[in-house]
């Protein structure tokens, strides 16, 4: 057994073999069963020290020796590493190997306690590669199979450290050394990301994907617990594409394939995140990110509006289309769940005109198609909804979910030309303006255009005859904006956006005509609007049927589809100048 122990007036220690005749027989007994740090009064007789011959010069023959001894280092050439595992974590997916790069913080100390190193004292982990020869033995052998967060005592005797040669002034020569060791993250430069999936909802329609964007919050810590950032401190998710390199390569490889709804952990090593240099004072170099997420929603650019019909009536004949006036319940969500608007806490239900631009793009669309009394849910983009700055009470880039029932539906005004007519309408309209009877009303049998006003009576003989005298709606569309379409007039250049404006006087058989481009000309309805309305359009319903047809409506059913009532419940400015559904 080799030991060590103090000689003061040289000011280094001895180191000796017990037990193999190297030693004075008195301290070699005199030391058997010794402690480190154990202090002993050793009175070593002659014939136990050096005899009748003495040493000359030093020690006189048959002296009696008196020795004091401090007993600093215990070591045997058959030891081995002495590992104690101080403190290990829950939860360890894996262990150090040979050729991991390790970060950890240590103190170390000569076997009596003396320090000579610590990392904490410079304010920076350790960082290098284990089994590479870059440490000494005993640390590449008391670093394998340590977790992420693991707390350890190594002590290595001298043949497995800095060996008879010690290290400059801080480590003597056959020094066994203490290490305490604090494995603070480790990784692999072959490794990829880890995943580990907290919570995936039971219902997983889409999955993310390169190119999708991705609302989610985090908190980002290091291996060792150490948070250095939270979305949730914000109170504001993160906001992403994914797969584009807008963020970490870790985290856009993370995020792929995860749920509306998911809850994961993803794992992301320093060459997948920032690397050698770390960023700023909280991320440092070499560092291993575990990043814990919740994905709020996500959606792609090209999305459509998802629709899923929850309930359709039997017998659903008539859908809601373009143009139709509509009253219909809805509840408004985030795909977390979080409550927006809903209807119900109005008076009655919602009304808009579909088609008008007073709701959003995604809603509008997925009204449509719909029967009386049939209930569905629809799921809307932010790109059909409101957008990148949201609106008041939306989150910008939101996916939202709408509950819609439609109550009630009012057939629209379908494509084509109106015309108002002031007086009792003839029998037979349609029949007296197909001139040829072909079953169509081409621009050639469609009434001159006359405008009157203080400067009398003035006809329109092509595309930018004049300006509309005062009070009135020039067409300037007539002469090349009306022509056949499937054997429907239509206008190809709406010309009118005069607000207030009252039509234009048609001559026509019989009586004159008002004329409206329902599309562009929305004025408030005068009181001198006639009893009947003219339609001309493709077919009876308005639906696609095919045939061209005149239709007479009631004034009270016109006036609902050119004339839209003003903000109600529920609406909010989004942005383009025009008042939509909150949603």
């Amino acid at each position: 057994m080799a030991l060590s122990f103090y000689s003061y007036d040289r000011g280094a220690t001895v180191a000796g073999v017990v037990g193999v005749g190297r030693l004075i027989t008195g301290m070699d007994r005199g030391l058997q069963g010794m402690c480190v740090n154990e202090r002993r009064h050793l009175i070593v007789p002659p014939h136990l020290g050096y005899g009748s011959i003495g040493v000359a010069g030093l020690i006189p023959p048959d002296a009696t020796l008196y020795f004091d001894v401090v007993m600093l280092d215990i070591w045997n050439k058959d030891d081995k590493l002495q590992i104690t595992t101080l403190a290990k974590p829950e939860h360890c997916n894996r262990t150090v190997e040979n050729s991991d790069f390790v970060r950890y913080h240590y103190n170390g100390t000569l076997l009596d306690g003396t320090p000579f190193d610590s990392s904490y004292s410079k304010d920076s982990t350790y960082d290098t590669y284990v089994g590479t020869g870059w440490l000494i033995k005993g640390m590449d052998q008391g670093l394998l199979g340590m977790c992420a967060g693991e707390k350890r005592s190594i002590i290595i005797p001298p043949f497995l450290a800095y060996g008879e040669k010690g290290y400059g002034t801080v480590i003597p020569p056959q020094a066994s050394l203490v290490f305490s060791v604090l494995l603070v993250d480790f990784h692999n430069p072959k490794d990829g990301i880890s995943l580990e999936h907290l919570e995936v909802p039971a219902s997983c329609r889409r999955r993310a994907v390169t190119g999708d964007f991705v609302r989610y919050h985090y908190n980002g810590t290091l291996m060792d617990g150490t948070l250095f950032d939270s979305s949730y401190s914000r109170n504001q998710t993160y906001n992403t594409y994914i797969g584009k390199g807008y963020i970490i390569p870790g985290m856009d490889q993370g995020l792929q394939g995860v749920c509306i709804g998911e809850r994961r952990r993803v794992v992301v090593p320093p060459h997948l995140a920032y690397g050698e240099n770390g960023v700023g004072n909280k991320i440092p170099g070499s560092a291993v990110l575990i990043f814990d997420v919740h994905v709020i929603d996500f959606h792609n650019p090209a999305d459509p509006v998802e629709v899923e019909t929850v309930h359709r009536p039997e017998g659903c004949n008539v859908t809601a289309r373009d143009r139709d006036f509509i009253r219909y319940h809805y509840n408004c969500s985030l795909l977390d769940g979080t409550r927006l608007f809903s209807s119900h806490d109005y008076e009655k239900p919602q009304e808009v005109t579909l088609g008008a631009n007073k709701v959003i793009e995604g809603l509008n669309s997925g009204l449509l198609g719909m029967c009386v009394g049939e209930r569905r849910v629809l799921i809307v983009p932010p790109h059909l909804g409101h957008g990148e700055n949201g609106a008041r009470g939306v989150p910008g880039s939101a996916v939202l979910r709408f509950e819609v029932e439609l109550i009630s539906l009012e057939e629209g005004v379908p494509e084509g030309y109106l015309f108002i007519w002031h007086g009792d309408p003839p029998e037979n309209l349609f029949e007296q303006m197909d001139l040829n009877k072909d079953g169509q009303i081409p621009a050639d049998e469609v009434p001159t255009a006359r405008a009157s006003g203080s400067g009398g009576t003035r006809r329109a003989q092509g595309p930018t005859q004049g300006a509309a005298p005062e009070g009135r709606c020039w067409p300037r569309v007539l002469g090349k904006g009306w022509g056949r379409a499937g054997g429907m007039l239509r206008c190809r250049n709406h010309g009118w956006e005069q607000r207030g404006c009252d039509g234009d006087i048609m001559d026509g058989p019989g009586s004159a005509l008002t004329v409206r481009v329902v599309q562009r000309c929305v004025p408030p309805i005068p009181s001198s609007v006639p009893t009947a309305v003219l339609h001309l359009h493709q077919d009876p319903g308005g639906r696609g049927e095919g045939t061209p047809h005149a239709q007479l409506r009631p004034r009270e059913s016109h006036r609902r589809h050119v004339w839209e009532p003003g903000p109600q419940p529920g609406r909010a400015h989004h942005g383009r100048g025009a008042e939509a559904e909150v949603g």
